[in-house]
């Protein structure tokens, strides 16, 4: 049984205080929830004091986007290796709101899923489609594409040591959520488009669910059988209500 995963994306919010706070409620409330795997990507300026808070403790930690290049000049970037000076494990690369709003295509996507593996890095790749290219009914297509993208780049086999995040544009910061149906529809299809490669690969990747993911409903998003934990937006600033989107992902 694949290990559910539930990971905090904080996106531009937080500051040192409040970061403080809200993790040590995260950690009081999720301490004995064991049979999951929990991290947050923060933005790069905390990522020094959210090592010192959780550096031997049950929750890991990452960043929300990293660039493709080992060094140089590219002013305002960040690069794998700073992200390992302050011990992430994660890495979200294609996000959405990095797609839609800086143009990152899905070829720099591919390219930063590979330099964040090359540094021991976990990539969490994300893939969605917009509500026009939803109700145009090629979801499928979107998202294949997307996925391929990687896959022609990386390989299949680099699925393995990566994470996938399925996140409905259309879904995200708006309070529409996809049914658990139409989630786990998209995950499946996912699943057996790896499994077009690798079978074994297709049946151990962790798959999220990214897209307005809130305590009451994430159980019912969870229980589908390809969705194996969510990528939390607004509901990771609450420390209840990501400790209760926590608990739900208890095997």
């Amino acid at each position: 049984m694949r290990k559910k995963f539930v990971a905090g994306n904080w996106k531009m919010h937080g500051n040192l205080a409040h970061n403080q706070k809200l993790l040590e409620a995260v950690l009081k409330n999720t301490t004995n929830l064991r049979q999951s795997e929990i991290a947050v990507c923060v933005p790069f300026p905390y990522l020094s004091a959210i090592q010192a808070q959780l550096k031997n403790t049950h929750i890991k930690w990452g960043a929300q986007t990293v660039s493709e290049y080992d060094k140089g000049a590219y002013t305002g970037e960040v690069s794998t290796e700073m992200l390992n000076d302050f011990g992430c494990k994660y890495v979200i690369v294609g996000h959405s709101e990095r797609r839609a709003i800086y143009g990152e295509n899905s070829q720099t996507v591919a390219l930063k899923y590979i330099a964040a593996q090359k540094a021991g890095l976990i990539p969490i790749l994300c893939i969605g489609e917009t509500l026009e290219q939803r109700e145009g009914r090629i979801t499928e297509q979107v998202v294949g594409e997307q996925l391929n993208a990687v896959i022609e780049k990386a390989g299949a086999g680099s699925l393995m040591k990566s994470v996938i995040a399925y996140e409905p544009v259309w879904a995200i910061g708006t309070g529409k959520t996809a049914t658990p149906q139409q989630a786990q529809d998209v995950h499946e299809f996912i699943r057996k488009s790896i499994a077009a490669h690798n079978t074994t690969i297709a049946s151990k990747i962790t798959m999220l669910y990214g897209g307005s993911v809130k305590a009451d409903n994430a159980s019912e998003l969870f229980a589908m059988q390809d969705i194996d934990g969510g990528l939390i937006g607004g509901a990771s600033l609450v420390a209840e209500d990501f400790a209760a989107i926590c608990e739900a992902a208890q095997n």
